[in-house]
């Protein structure tokens, strides 16, 4: 019965360094992770630079290798500490931890894929809740809210813009003609999109007086199009933001809560003051 009491306080202990920051410990069990992630990747950018790589190869590996089974031992370690295992495995930052250990296990059998491991870069949205930045998310969230209150605006719009690119194209493979560089229809939509939105590689252009104008035309038309998915955004941002802000929990990052509300309804911390 102690054994058992004992085992389930070092179980809490470990649950509560890894996966909260509410302690000292945790606190700099987060930021030591941090500095793997960061060593981490720093080796992988050094590894793809020929003559640091020949230099200073083997010990980038040998670096790197030890990383990867430290973030193993991390990874299992969650799932035996956490209260749900399953839960944790196919939340995001669960599946986060496991993709960021499979790239080195992979590069034995499929050359290239350890380059991968840059990944991990990922993990480091971690800080938010490290050092408790969750309630300066709430920007990001009002963005997110925007773009999928206006999806079906924006898929209408984008629909416009296909079907204008391929108009414009097979315009321009009409006036241009194969013997200025437009063998096909595509080449046309390709010139069409460059110009659209204004990139302009050069690679290749219409050489006639109509083609010109025309993309002309389209430069011109550019600038208008680029505009209209940034005000329908803009005005969905705004309308979220008259309607209501969510409450999140600056520990386990639970959003939606009621504006009245004063704790989390999912873990019971208090809620940050707007």
């Amino acid at each position: 019965m102690a054994h058992s009491s004992s085992s389930g306080s070092l179980r809490e202990r470990w649950y509560r360094i890894i996966f909260l920051t509410d302690t000292q410990a945790g606190k700099w069990f987060d930021i030591f992770l941090l500095a793997m992630i960061l060593i981490s990747i720093v080796v992988v950018i050094l590894e793809s630079i020929a003559s640091v790589d020949r230099e200073y190869g083997t010990w980038l590996r040998v670096i790197e290798w030890i990383i990867t089974i430290a973030f193993t031992v991390e990874y299992f370690t969650r799932i035996m500490v956490v209260r749900k295992p399953f839960r944790y495995i196919f939340s995001f930052y669960g599946i986060i931890d496991f993709l960021a250990i499979t790239p080195t296990y992979l590069g034995i059998f499929l050359a290239g894929s350890h380059s991968m491991v840059v990944i991990r870069a990922l993990r480091l949205l971690r800080i938010f809740r490290i050092f408790k930045l969750n309630r300066y998310t709430e920007e990001g969230s009002v963005i997110i809210r925007a773009l999928i209150a206006s999806r079906r605006k924006i898929g209408v719009f984008l629909f416009g813009v296909f079907t204008t690119v391929i108009i414009i194209g097979t315009l321009m493979y009409l006036i241009e003609g194969p013997d200025n560089g437009f063998s096909n229809i595509p080449r046309g939509i390709y010139l069409s999109i460059v110009t659209l939105t204004t990139v302009g590689y050069g690679d290749i252009y219409p050489a006639t007086t109509a083609g010109r104008f025309l993309a002309s035309f389209v430069m011109i038309l550019g600038y208008a199009i680029i505009a209209v998915p940034t005000g329908i955004v803009t005005a969905e941002m705004s309308h979220s933001k008259k309607t209501g802000k969510t409450r999140i929990c600056t520990q386990c990052g639970k959003q939606n809560h009621r504006e009245q509300a004063g704790y989390c309804d999912r873990c019971g911390n208090r809620l940050p003051e707007f």
